[in-house]
């Protein structure tokens, strides 16, 4: 396996070339990113939502059920359709579900932490936890752009982290193509 991706060391290169890429662009051009998100999203629901009725067709044919498969290819397809034509009603829709998901969480490990108190006195890490969750929620639902940036941010930080990593195996195979072999520490 090892010479096979040395052979292709470039393609992992290109790999983290891109990750970095789009990593910055998160960080520099955070609207373009965020459309970026969003398009891909709405291509993936409109190919998923495709294949969806196609095999609701094909299920229909071998008078197998079919209805699930085309409820679910419809929905897809109308998903992909929002998601093409109001791309940021999309993206506010997910900041607001990141929001709703952070808020429930958050009461929960509360409720969760008040009943740890029983058990174990003064413990107030989880507590903590769940008092972030919630304020990040509300912080969400209060300002979903800057929420989103937020979101773009990690997203771009993970995007160029990865890059970096992907970058530094493509060299490293690619001196073991050329047989510069270097000792691996124990």
């Amino acid at each position: 396996m090892v010479d096979v991706l040395a052979r292709n060391w470039w393609a992992i290169a290109i790999r983290g070339i891109a990750a970095i890429l789009f990593g910055l662009c998160a960080f520099f051009i955070p609207g373009a990113a965020l459309w970026a998100l969003v398009i891909l999203f709405g291509a993936y629901c409109l190919v998923d939502g495709v294949f969806a009725i196609v095999a609701a067709l094909r299920a229909a044919q071998a008078h197998e059920r079919w209805a699930q498969l085309l409820f679910a290819g419809i929905f897809g397809v109308l998903i992909a359709g929002i998601t093409l034509f109001e791309p940021g009603l999309t993206a506010l829709a997910l900041v607001y579900v990141i929001a709703a998901w952070a808020v429930v969480t958050g009461a929960f490990e509360l409720l969760a932490a008040f009943e740890l108190r029983r058990h174990l006195p003064g413990e107030f890490w989880w507590l903590l936890a769940g008092l972030c969750s919630v304020v990040f929620g509300v912080f969400l639902f209060w300002q979903p752009g800057t929420g989103a940036l937020a979101v773009l941010w990690l997203i771009g930080g993970y995007a160029v982290a990865f890059g970096v990593f992907l970058l530094g195996l493509a060299l490293r195979l690619r001196r073991h193509l050329r047989g510069e072999h270097t000792a691996v520490a124990a």
